[in-house]
Order: C-alpha cells, then sequence, then structure tokens
C-alpha cells in the first residue's frame, strides 16, 4: 500500500509538470484559431470582463492523463491482463466526453445560440449512448464491482444485476453535467473536481485498487496544472472538453470502485449546483402556473451565481465552496471507512 501512493503521488507530479509546460503553448493555439469564451447575457455583469478567454482549457487536462496512463500500462494493454483493460474504461470515457465536449465548446465559440453551443437535448443524446455503452461493456467484461455497489455500514457488496446497467449510465450522465453546471467561476471546477478525484482515489486505495489509485492521481496533478493558468483571473477556461469528461470519468472511477452511493457526498458541491438548477426550473414553472408569472427561488442558478449576486466576490465563492467540497470529501471517505 505505500509504494502504491508513493506511485501515484509521483504520477501526479509527472502529471502537474507535463501539463504546466504545455500549458503556454495550448494557450497559444486557442488564441491563434481564437476559440475564446463567448459570456451569457443573463449572467453576472461581472463576467463580461472575461470575453474572449480561451476555452476548451480541459485539453490541458486530457492529454496529460492519457498519454501518461497508456505509457505506464503499454505492457498490461499488450498482453491483454484485466487491469489492462480496467483502465482502458475511464480512459475510454474522458476521451469520449471530450470529443462531446469539444465540438459544443467550438459550436459555442462559432455563433450558435449566443456562445451556448448546441442544445441540451442533442447533448444529452449522445452522452447517454456513450453512457450506455461503457456501462454495458463493464458489465459484460465484467470488472471488479460492476454490477455491484457499496453501501455504508454494510461490509459486503449488493449485487444489482442487470438493473446496475441503467443506474450507472446514470451516474456516468449525471455526474458529467453536475461538472459542467459547477464551471462557472476561476478555479472553481478545478479544486472541487481534484478533491473528488483525491477522495475515490484514498477509497480505491483502500480496496487495493492500484491501478485506480495511480489514474484517480494523475487526473489530480493535471487539475493543479490547469489550476495554475485558471486561478482568478483566469487565463484559460475548462470548457465543456474538460468539464463533462471529468465529470464522466468521477462518475466511472465511482463505479470502478463500487462506492458510487458515496459520490453525492464526495462531490457534495457539483451536486449542489445541479439541485440549484433543477430546483429554480421546477418553482419557476410552478409559479408561472400558480401565479401567472415565474418566480425566481435563487436570484440565480447554478448556485454560485446566487452567492456572487447577494455581494460574495468570485474568490469567496470558489475559497468556501472549496472547503466545503474538502469537508465532504473527507466524510465520504470516512463512509466509505464505515
Amino acid at each position: 500500500m505505500d509504494f502504491e501512493i508513493d506511485f501515484a503521488l509521483i504520477l501526479a507530479s509527472i502529471s502537474f509538470v507535463l501539463a504546466v509546460v504545455w500549458g503556454p503553448l495550448l494557450i497559444r493555439i486557442l488564441r491563434r484559431y481564437n476559440i475564446g469564451k463567448r459570456i451569457r447575457i443573463d449572467g453576472p455583469r461581472g463576467h463580461q470582463t472575461k470575453l474572449g478567454t480561451p476555452t476548451m482549457g480541459g485539453l490541458m487536462i486530457v492529454v496529460p492523463v492519457v498519454l501518461i496512463t497508456l505509457a505506464l500500462n503499454v505492457y498490461n494493454l499488450l498482453g491483454r491482463t484485466p487491469v489492462g483493460r480496467s483502465i482502458l474504461v475511464p480512459l475510454g470515457v474522458m476521451l469520449a466526453y471530450a470529443v462531446i465536449g469539444a465540438v459544443d465548446d467550438i459550436a459555442g465559440v462559432r455563433g450558435m445560440r449566443r456562445g451556448e453551443g448546441y442544445r441540451a437535448r442533442y447533448k444529452i443524446v449522445w452522452e447517454l449512448a456513450v453512457a450506455l455503452v461503457v456501462a454495458l461493456v463493464m458489465y459484460l467484461l465484467p470488472l471488479q464491482f460492476a454490477g455491484e455497489v457499496g453501501v455504508p455500514g454494510v461490509h459486503r457488496a449488493v449485487r444489482l444485476g442487470w438493473a446496475w446497467v441503467p443506474l450507472a449510465a446514470f451516474v456516468i450522465v449525471g455526474s458529467a453535467n453536475a461538472v459542467n453546471l459547477t464551471d462557472g467561476l476561476d478555479g472553481l471546477a478545478g479544486t472541487v473536481v481534484a478533491g473528488a478525484f483525491v477522495g475515490y482515489g484514498v477509497i480505491a486505495l483502500l480496496q487495493g485498487q492500484g491501478y485506480l489509485v495511480q489514474f484517480c492521481f494523475t487526473v489530480v496533478g493535471a487539475c493543479f496544472a490547469f489550476l495554475w493558468y485558471n486561478a482568478y483571473p483566469a487565463q484559460l477556461f475548462m470548457g465543456d472538453t474538460g468539464s463533462l469528461a471529468l465529470g464522466a470519468t468521477l462518475g466511472t472511477v465511482a463505479l470502478m470502485s463500487g462506492q458510487w452511493l458515496l459520490l453525492p457526498v464526495v462531490a457534495l458541491i457539483p451536486v449542489a449546483e445541479t439541485v440549484s438548477v433543477i430546483l429554480q426550473v421546477l418553482y419557476f414553472k410552478y409559479t408561472k402556473r400558480r401565479f401567472g408569472q415565474g418566480r425566481r427561488l435563487f436570484k440565480m442558478s447554478p448556485l454560485h451565481h446566487h452567492f456572487e449576486l447577494l455581494g460574495w466576490s468570485e474568490t469567496q465563492v470558489v475559497q468556501r465552496f472549496w472547503l466545503v467540497e474538502l469537508l465532504a470529501v473527507m466524510a465520504g471517505v470516512a463512509l466509505a471507512l464505515w
């Protein structure tokens, strides 16, 4: 176990260095092709200064993670060992959702729908299709804990059978879009996701899943490198390329650990952001039907914008949300040990 965590931390450092080194080149490429952020016209006024900041910064995370993981597991992949097959699952999810996000990011900066990219219903079809394929592959291989769920306080996995497949697809898609909604302030999504991956890295370590520990901490290192350029005021935004890829991969890692019931705890901030959007929409529709005019439950959703409009500065929101997320990660690990 000591060797596994030592090696995972070394990989995190390597991932950080690689991502930081190629960050300036990525920023120049994105500026060269005018891949700049469009700002929602109904968003907080302070965000208008972010207009034109390069987006698709998720590539800074995805590329080093894929290269390091493939290099680390080339022997296992060529030998077709169970570990080799297993590591292809989160890698495949990360790449597939990065492509979906990149297509949306490019559509957004090319003037479609005022910078909002493709309609949500089109994206969700592709997200669901990929998630269902991944869930089926995981179940049929089968991978460790596929078709099962760990329950806090119950010291054995509960078998779900085929019902696990649609549940797994929901976890992947839900996690992807939860992180996507969280990505709205400089440094917010990066810090929150890094914390969640640390949590699942520790959970995987406790369960003896060394390959998953290495993968999680490789992602953490790349996220830290991204934050080097995304810290306020951001030089680069994650975009859907990063948020969808990281969110879907986090959900996949949670499934592979068998502790996916803990995902709402470990990823408390993305879950809270998602719930705020759902409640806002439902309350608006209810009041419009009831009173003839829609009303808002929050000043604005997702939740981070609500606190901005309450008077919190952008850095205050990010730091306070990050503190809450750290506590949630510790609680999630504790529940995994329970």
